[in-house]
């Protein structure tokens, strides 16, 4: 039987929000609101939700250290959810996150945010874009291999569950 040792991996959080992921939930984003896209990356993020109509606010600042627009619509890093999770307690702002479905089985997530969320689970998996020292590597196919939904606190949708079509 093979082994899979999870140690010769290297973290790496450099996969960026393809544009069709933003379309699919624009009806669910408010119109009325600044959008923080807190997680620059390499600027695609805010450009594709300013391209949607939004107002947003798009800069490289630290998460941590800063408190921008009256919403977040973001991809974080999955590597730093437990810290993510927390600043966004401490912030009480609105959020839409694209996380892993296994996310919410977490505790430090339940802690702050039980009974507290919605989902919106989209049709199909999102396929990220994948960059290695900023550019997408040659020959790149985009796999994901795991599911993602977008978690959403305060946004107020009509139901705790909302499934794309």
């Amino acid at each position: 039987m093979a082994s899979f040792h999870t140690k010769t991996f290297t973290k790496h959080d450099d996969y960026m929000t393809p544009k069709h992921a933003w379309e699919d939930i624009k009806q669910f984003i408010p119109k009325d609101k600044v959008i923080w896209e807190a997680f620059y990356g390499n600027g695609d993020s805010g450009n594709h939700l300013a391209d949607l109509g939004f107002n947003v606010v798009h800069q490289e600042v630290d998460f941590y250290e800063n408190n921008l627009g009256d919403i977040i619509v973001s991809n974080p890093p999955f590597s730093d959810c437990k810290n993510v999770m927390k600043r966004l307690a401490e912030l009480d702002k609105p959020f839409i996150l694209i996380m892993p479905s296994s996310k919410i089985n977490t505790s430090y997530f339940r802690e702050d945010f039980k009974d507290k969320v919605q989902i919106i689970i989209p049709r199909k998996r999102i396929q990220f874009v994948k960059l290695v020292d900023g550019e997408v590597p040659i020959n790149y196919k985009s796999c994901c291999n795991f599911d993602c939904f977008y978690y959403c606190y305060k946004i107020g949708l009509e139901e705790s569950i909302t499934w794309l079509d």
